[in-house]
Order: C-alpha cells, then structure tokens, then sequence
C-alpha cells in the first residue's frame, strides 16, 4: 500500500527486494540518526502528529505501561531540550529498539473507519 493513513510510503516495495533492502538499509538508519529524534530518546512513533483524529483514537489503545513509557520520553526529551542538551550515548534510542509500537492502532483505526464508511454507505432494498 502505497498510500496509507500514516501517509505514503515505499517501504512494502523496498521490503520485497532483498537487494533494495540491503542497500537503502545503511542510509535509512542515516537519516534517521540524522533526524536527531533518537539522540533525544524518541522512537519514530513519538513523532506523530497527535492532533489527527486516528491518532488520537490509537493511543487510547496503548497499554498503560506503552503510554507510561511514551509520557516519560516526551519529559525527559522536554527537559534535555531545555537545557540544550542531548542525552548521554548509553541512552539514546538503539536502532532495534526503534520500533512502530502505535503504527498497528493507527491501521486498525483507519480499518474500523474504512468498514465503517462501508456499512454506513450500503443501500438495503425489500426483498419481494
């Protein structure tokens, strides 16, 4: 799926290529060691626009420890970022720790809905 809630993207393609995959692989981590967001202590999910009614509808669906969790690195980044100031190394985000923990609430979210626009869209007729 090219284009889905969470906006378009070519990774189901570069992800049935093993060729593709081992060669964009060294620069996606680039970028996103680029980005800053993982010397903060963020994951990729954090960075979601929250104002969006999908999302804000899949966070209600995280654990309380994954919201517990998602609350203290926005703290402890909002502070660092006060004081103009990364996180020691040892605890910057790991690149296999960074992983789309809201991305399935998202989709199942934007599921519901599509089904939702279907049901609410269907025509009944008598049966004769």
């Amino acid at each position: 799926m090219l284009f889905g809630p969470l906006g378009p993207s070519l990774a189901p393609y570069v992800r049935s290529s093993r060729s593709l995959t081992k060669w964009l692989t060294p620069f996606a981590n680039w970028y996103a060691n680029l980005s800053g967001y993982r010397k903060m202590g963020l994951r990729y999910d954090d960075l979601l626009v929250e104002e969006r009614p999908d999302v804000q509808r899949a966070l209600t669906r995280l654990t309380p420890s994954e919201s517990y969790d998602r609350a203290f690195r926005f703290k402890r980044a909002s502070q660092y970022s006060v004081l103009h100031k990364e996180l020691p190394k040892p605890e910057w985000t790991k690149p296999e720790e960074d992983v789309r923990y809201l991305r399935p609430h998202v989709l199942d979210v934007e599921k519901e809905d599509q089904e939702r626009r279907t049901w609410d869209t269907i025509e009944v007729t008598a049966k004769k």
